[in-house]
């Protein structure tokens, strides 16, 4: 049984796995897939049972293998302007489009599609396969992934995470915590907010310390630094509070998060951000109702990758693709958490990250087809 990678990533991009619900679906056809051709995986399932993580090796049970990663999940569509039916993959004028044709579906469609090619030649080192639930929610899934993989298979030499970087070797991005705030207040009548203690005033004088402190990184950024933006970012996304215009607050709360080059550390600057609310914000709360305050909790840690010296993952896909630039992004992913672990890892795949997210998503057919070119260069690679 084979599938043209075309014909796989159909078949990919006709599950709707919105990060929101369950990818069992997808991974139920990737797992009877690779049964199919007799390879073996193993499930990693959520907390909550309804969504789970594969990973299977191909080949011999040796040292030096290589893992091929991707995630299953994918961006909602809601509120976006498409064109087309983002479920079912449409050709035209040279692209192939369809949400995650390049995030990151299309990486996946063409590792799945040569696993008979994988199977049947005489791999000297093993081939990986990582599929990840959950990365588009803060890499909620791949932690437990990458802990059970690096416990049961032999070491590899290389990490090759396939997001979309148009085949550019990618061998930095920045670290990120998500935050959420809680601010509990006073509730009175505004005529008498002397009273009371406004959650809603008081959280947005926290997100302001968020805009104050990237300012500061603004100003005193190092021109030589690669990112783009060169500095550690802080950004509130989601806010709410209040129940109404003529109410002093009694609860407010937002989402946050702080993105770090890898010559800083996000976790720092929580302590800095709690170290604020202790010292300056709380006294004044506490002073008028002793039983307001504000709680934070980390919801998510996303590690950064740092790039190596004469990594071997970084030696690997030069090699294979022909790219000899420096690149490093601002946006995570799951390669830090590879990286972790003690194993060289890079970003490297097929699509422009442009595409990622956006209504009408498409990736380029020439760059599909190089996807597989790359692909089948390192398949024979692991047989020298």
């Amino acid at each position: 049984m084979s599938m043209s990678p075309r014909e796989m990533l159909a078949r990919l991009i006709a599950f709707p796995s919105v990060s929101t619900s369950s990818n069992l679906d997808i991974i139920g056809f990737c797992r009877d897939w690779l049964n199919s051709h007799g390879v073996e995986s193993h499930l990693i399932m959520s907390p909550e049972g309804d969504k789970a993580n594969l990973y299977a090796t191909i080949g011999p049970r040796v040292e030096g293998g290589i893992v091929l990663s991707g995630h299953t999940d994918v961006v909602p569509v809601e509120g976006q302007n498409w064109s087309i039916d983002p479920w079912t993959l449409t050709e035209k004028n040279g692209r192939l489009y369809g949400r995650g044709a390049t995030d990151m579906k299309g990486f996946n469609a063409l590792v799945l599609a040569l696993v008979p090619e994988m199977v049947r030649v005489p791999l000297k080192r093993p081939i990986h396969i990582a599929l990840s639930y959950d990365e588009e929610i803060a890499c909620r899934g791949a932690p437990s992934m990458v802990q059970a993989m690096a416990g049961s298979i032999p070491a590899p030499s290389a990490v090759i995470v396939g997001e979309p970087t148009r085949h550019a070797v990618v061998t930095g991005h920045k670290a990120s915590v998500q935050l959420r705030t809680q601010v509990t207040g006073y509730a009175v009548h505004s005529s008498r907010i002397d009273q009371g203690v406004s959650a809603v005033m008081n959280a947005a004088r926290l997100i302001a310390w968020h805009e104050d402190v990237m300012e500061e990184n603004r100003r005193r950024v190092d021109p030589e630094n690669p990112f783009e933006p060169p500095y550690t970012t802080l950004h509130c996304g989601m806010m709410a509070g209040g129940n109404a215009a003529n109410v002093v607050s009694s609860s407010a709360w937002f989402f946050s998060d702080i993105r770090a080059i890898p010559t800083e550390n996000p976790i720092d600057y929580l302590a800095r951000y709690e170290t604020y609310i202790r010292d300056v914000v709380e006294p004044r709360m506490k002073a008028v109702a002793p039983e307001t305050g504000v709680a934070v909790e980390v919801i998510a840690e996303v590690p950064g990758l740092k790039p190596e010296t004469d990594g071997a993952a970084e030696r690997l896909m030069r090699r294979l693709t022909g790219d000899n630039g420096t690149h490093v992004v601002s946006y995570g992913t799951e390669a830090g958490l590879f990286q972790r672990v003690g194993w060289s890892t890079v970003v490297c795949g097929p699509g422009d990250i442009a595409q990622a997210h956006q209504p009408d998503e498409y990736i380029e057919i020439s760059e599909f087809q190089a996807g597989e070119a790359v692909l089948r260069r390192l398949i024979g690679d692991l047989c020298a």
